[in-house]
């Protein structure tokens, strides 16, 4: 969501596998099996064998299809570092031993990934004791304690945290400030949260998502244990519009080895105020009034969570430039270059209106960054400068798709049509 030429789940003409960039990941196998991840095969190369559908195309990663516990369909995205301290989430992606598995990329990573902030792995921080021991268990969600920090400012703007001179009693407190009327939040939907922190011992600041030049907003999936526990789970429950207060033991942060890069020792609570923006189900799609596009592009009948009928001008010529027309105009924000995107797709042959792929097909939606050659050039092109909430109909010439390479059902130099609903963006790679 090959390099240019192939896609998760595809093959190319030849039953080639692409040269794709893979994240390394620090995870036992049966947390794997359970989340629906095949481990990898043999590299990647002009020689390899092709893996069965379904197909993910317009992505350069290679996928097996998930289990009901898994949706992201950029794993790269899923648990790499996103934006804290001045970057927005290192804090929320480091647990190590704790509930963060995925490590940040390895030295293959693209120029998106190369963008976030300082990479830290969730292997124990060398400052710690050299002794491996068990992770402490995270302990039961509390909506009040004995002394709470107290909590000023509105929704969508930094709050401001006052720390109390009583040391925190170990309790794992998640406080509603104020409720929004949003969708409620369920396990495995996709979040954007606002957020700012500070070290309870300490009370030196978590720089958040309000920070720097181009705030963005952490885009993660609800109880996917790829954060923190004092973030992966505690929005599920709570609505979209929400402002909660997290109050979060070494257990449930970065445990008994803390954190020397950010400062955090393994006996210090964290402090967190969490704005929930936005929720989407796995199988959302965005609505509004639709535009429909002029005469010379493919037409689009409009399927609510099924697949978008696409059906081709006939007799036309194959363009040689992106073509793109807007079909629901968003009011979310613009989507810059390496952001993580979340969208629902659509993709058809340009010739004949076949359709060869559809994330709806799959009730998954799918995620990538933009600008890091994770998907075609088209896409790069045809999204980034859309809003968030925007339904998009893009035809892409085979210069910016898969050139002279077959993918799977994908003819060689074939033009092709995507109607993509962007459902949400934000930091997270």
């Amino acid at each position: 969501m090959s390099e240019k030429a192939s896609s998760p789940g595809e093959a190319d003409n030849t039953g080639n596998k692409p040269v794709v960039d893979r994240e390394s990941i620090v995870v036992p196998a049966e947390i794997l099996t359970q989340a629906g991840w095949a481990p990898p095969t043999n590299p990647v190369g002009p020689d390899a064998k092709a893996e069965q559908a379904p197909q993910v195309f317009a992505s350069n990663q290679r996928k097996v299809p998930l289990s009901e516990a898994g949706y992201d369909q950029d794993p790269g995205g899923v648990g790499r570092l996103g934006v804290i301290l001045g970057s927005v989430v290192a804090v929320l992606l480091i647990a190590a031993g704790v509930t963060l598995y995925y490590v940040n990329k390895d030295g293959g990573s693209t120029p998106a990934a190369k963008s976030d902030s300082a990479a830290v792995s969730p292997t124990p921080d060398p400052a710690a004791s050299s002794e491996t021991e068990a992770p402490e268990p995270v302990p039961p969600i509390k909506d009040n304690a004995k002394v709470l920090p107290t909590v000023s400012g509105e929704f969508g703007s930094k709050a401001t945290i006052t720390l109390p001179k009583e040391a925190p009693d170990g309790t794992f407190v998640v406080k509603v400030l104020s409720e929004g009327s949003g969708p409620k939040v369920a396990k495995n939907d996709w979040v954007s949260v606002d957020f700012n922190g500070v070290d309870w011992q300490t009370g030196k600041a978590i720089d958040g998502s309000y920070e720097g030049d181009n705030p963005k907003p952490q885009l993660f999936q609800a109880g996917a244990g790829s954060l923190i526990a004092a973030v992966d789970s505690v929005v599920e429950g709570h609505k979209a519009g929400s402002r909660l207060l997290v109050v979060a033991p070494p257990a449930a942060g970065f445990g008994k080895q803390g954190s020397s890069q950010l400062g955090i020792s393994g006996t210090d609570s964290l402090v967190f105020v969490l704005d929930i923006r936005q929720s989407n189900a796995p199988n959302a799609v965005v609505s509004g009034d639709v535009t429909p596009p002029p005469a010379d592009f493919p037409q689009v009948k409009d399927n609510g969570n099924k697949p978008a009928e696409i059906t081709p001008v006939k007799g036309a010529a194959d363009p040689t430039e992106l073509k793109s027309h807007v079909l629901i105009q968003g009011k979310g924000h613009k989507i810059t270059t390496g952001e993580k995107v979340l969208v629902q797709y659509t993709g058809a042959l340009y010739k004949d209106g076949t359709k060869f792929d559809s994330s709806l097909d799959r009730g998954e939606a799918f995620t990538f960054t933009t600008g890091g050659g994770q998907v075609i050039e088209g896409w790069d092109q045809g999204i980034v400068g859309q809003t968030v909430g925007s339904r998009v109909e893009l035809v892409i010439p085979a210069s910016l798709g898969y050139k002279d390479q077959a993918s799977g059902s994908i003819p060689a130099n074939s033009t092709l049509v995507f109607v993509v609903d962007i459902l949400d963006a934000g930091a997270g790679g």
